[in-house]
């Protein structure tokens, strides 16, 4: 009987993204899906935990994560599809539970394409609730008509900037002033950039971006004071910010948004976002995933 080698990554070569990479290709193709396990956040310093399941030295198997928060882990996996219902996503999911837990990690979410039919069943038996759904979206051409406010500038954060920031954040998407406080502070990364927009020196918005990659950038916690909503920002924020993207020759933006959102998806749809994929999020308590392990 063939055995399985479950291990931390600690190699980040090309060699070994590589590896990576065709196994997600070899995934999506099989299964017809848009499977995406976030290839671009692998990376020795400041990247996403990740596991191996190798079989003479074939990787049959993919399990990474990372948190925001301390308290929620965001999980990416996959196992090739010769391997399924052998243990294997078991094997990763048990390796990295062990590390989550001495974290003090208290739940996982999983991203699941919304056209993986193993993904979902795998999900599914695993007992985890459905939370959300959201839609990939990326950058096809920037409409040069975009912005409609002349009178807003966007500029670089400082430090006299986080109250607002919290304040406009927590308000905008429900959260509590504590949790984005300590959001910020542990998303504070030299490649995630934030910007404030100002209306004559009022601040009215703000947006951020993830450079994954030079030329790779991932918007983020794009949101407007809900007093000053419905008065064109949003539309002209991401239209700013996009033109500097360009401008600094990023080939690839995207961004994301809840399904329900209607209004956010047409105004990036009116920016020139079109939606490449649609994922499902699944929610499960790290204690009731160990009883399931046992």
């Amino acid at each position: 009987m063939q055995e399985f080698q479950i291990i931390r990554m600690k190699d980040f070569s090309i060699h070994q993204i590589d590896k990576i990479q065709r196994l997600e290709y070899l995934c999506k193709t099989s299964d017809r899906s848009s499977l995406r396990v976030g290839i671009e956040s692998l990376k020795e310093i400041g990247g996403d935990e990740a596991y191996l399941c190798q079989i003479e030295n074939q990787l049959v198997g993919f399990l990474s994560w990372y948190t925001s928060d301390g308290i929620e882990a965001n999980i990416n996996g996959m196992v090739h599809p010769d391997f399924r219902r052998k243990g294997v996503f078991i094997g990763l999911l048990k390796q990295a539970l062990s590390d989550m837990q001495l974290q003090g990690i208290q739940s996982c979410r999983f991203r699941i394409p919304s056209n993986s039919e193993s993904g979902l069943d795998t999900i599914r038996h695993l007992g985890a609730s459905l939370t959300t759904s959201e839609f990939s979206m990326i950058l096809n051409r920037l409409q040069r008509d975009a912005s409609c406010r002349t009178d807003m500038v966007l500029r670089l954060e400082n430090d006299q900037d986080l109250e607002f920031m919290v304040r406009c954040s927590s308000q905008a998407f429900g959260d509590t002033e504590s949790w984005t406080r300590n959001y910020f502070a542990r998303t504070r990364e030299p490649e995630r950039i934030t910007y404030v927009a100002k209306d004559n020196m009022i601040p009215v918005g703000m947006i951020r971006v993830n450079y994954v990659q030079m030329d790779h950038a991932v918007i983020h916690d794009f949101c407007v004071l809900p007093s000053c909503q419905g008065s064109g920002y949003g539309r002209a924020i991401l239209s700013e910010l996009v033109k500097l993207l360009l401008d600094q020759k990023c080939s690839k933006i995207r961004l994301g948004v809840v399904t329900e959102n209607r209004r956010a998806l047409n105004l990036y749809q009116s920016v020139g976002f079109e939606v490449s994929a649609e994922s499902h999020y699944y929610v499960i308590s790290t204690s009731r995933i160990s009883k399931w392990l046992k």
